[in-house]
């Protein structure tokens, strides 16, 4: 396949990017998209120019650090990662654009890397539960019922890649901060914490300057786990619940 990239380019954080053009030729449609990109980098290195910076970790569709907005689609047209976004999606001559997450939370540091850190602190105002020091506990010490650990499960498959923000019109976090905050809530070792954590996570989300949500549903729809539009309903609920009883003390 003979592909060409468009490709946002910026030099730092305080530099002005512009999109660069490239012609990529011999891809396979069998690589993924990281692989594309490899291979690009490669020419540019050969040719004393300086490589396109991304983030990439482990290439499996699990940590999440692979954020690219690919032809305006988050992670691009398939609902997946962009490291298993394959180029058989694509097809031979196509133009492609690459452009890094697009929000006022996410500046970016280089080309198409962005700095994510705000996410780390969303949960670091409340995603945890109070664990006594000491041996591990038996696993079935605490029973927990079969709808609220599948429910726990579906918010806890979230891996903070971030193309919520990056799809919503508005630049909000609501299905992020809505995944951990439900993840935690409905399980019985979540319970001390539970007022706290949607108050304060809410909070640091204001904080940390996202849009607000408008349950536009674009979150949901770009989401490469299916973290279901309800979870933000499901954590306004707790939010009005734990403001109501903050109000009554």
């Amino acid at each position: 396949m003979r592909l060409n990239l468009r490709v946002w380019r910026q030099r730092n954080a305080d530099a002005d990017g512009a999109m660069s053009t490239y012609v990529v030729d011999g891809i396979s449609p069998d690589m993924s998209f990281l692989e594309m990109l490899d291979t690009l980098n490669e020419e540019l290195i050969l040719r004393g120019d300086d490589p396109v910076a991304f983030d990439h970790d482990c290439r499996e569709g699990i940590c999440g650090a692979c954020s690219l907005v690919i032809n305006g689609d988050a992670h691009g047209p398939e609902r997946t990662t962009t490291c298993q976004l394959h180029m058989r999606s694509f097809r031979d001559g196509d133009t492609i654009d690459v452009e890094p997450w697009r929000a006022a939370a996410f500046p970016v540091v280089k080309d198409l890397v962005v700095d994510r850190s705000a996410f780390d602190r969303i949960i670091q105002a409340g995603g945890y539960v109070t664990a006594p020091t000491g041996a591990a506990p038996e696993a079935h010490a605490t029973p927990v019922p079969k709808p609220d650990a599948d429910f726990a499960f579906e918010h806890a498959e979230c891996i903070g890649c971030g193309a919520c923000v990056a799809a919503c019109p508005n630049g909000a976090a609501m299905l992020f901060t809505s995944a951990k905050v439900n993840h935690l809530n409905v399980l019985p070792q979540g319970a001390p914490e539970r007022e706290t954590r949607v108050l304060d996570m809410v909070a640091q989300m204001d904080e940390e300057g996202f849009g607000g949500c408008t349950l536009a549903g674009e979150c949901a729809t770009a989401c490469p786990k299916g973290i279901p539009l309800m979870s933000i309903t499901g954590m306004n609920k707790e939010w009005l619940r734990a403001t109501r009883k903050a109000a009554k003390r």
